[in-house]
């Protein structure tokens, strides 16, 4: 069983230095997808714009400036407000958004509960994975000098 942790939260879309429109946003973590950290956009459009990036980047970006590429992370201060900024990119655009840092630091303290750093490989299910190929691989009709099945016709002229 997997465990899921949102928040639904407003963000500001940095138009100008002067000018900011609010962007409901829902932040999600799920322990299924333990290193990443999911961002669904309600921009207005038909569907929302979802982002998904390395939840360590968030985390970092929370205390200094992280990323590089597609998306940067940093905290800043605004009229007496600790925020955390993202600045995403794509080939459909850009954006610059805004996020209370309170908010988001309190959403991350509880995915870190759930998934400590460091332990995240753990919820990822490889070791069932691996035990259940090893498993195929033990038996005797899957031996790699096993016969090939009788439907595979070989090659003409072979």
């Amino acid at each position: 069983m997997h465990t899921v942790v949102e928040r639904e939260l407003e963000l500001g879309m940095v138009l100008s230095p002067e000018r900011r429109i609010p962007v409901p946003a829902r932040l999600t973590y799920r322990t299924d997808d333990p290193y990443a950290v999911h961002v669904t956009f309600h921009v207005g459009s038909d569907s929302p714009v979802n982002w998904t990036f390395a939840r360590e980047l968030l985390v970092e970006g929370v205390f200094r400036p992280t990323g590089e590429g597609d998306v940067r992370v940093w905290p800043t201060k605004l009229d007496g407000r600790t925020l955390v900024c993202m600045a995403l990119a794509s080939p459909d655009g850009d954006a610059l958004l805004e996020a209370p840092a309170a908010a988001v630091s309190a959403w991350l303290e509880r995915t870190l509960r759930i998934v400590p750093p460091g332990s995240e490989h753990t919820h990822l299910g490889l070791d069932k994975g691996l035990s259940e190929l090893l498993a195929l691989a033990s038996r005797d009709d899957a031996r790699p000098d096993a016969p090939w099945p009788s439907d595979e016709s070989p090659e003409p002229g072979a």
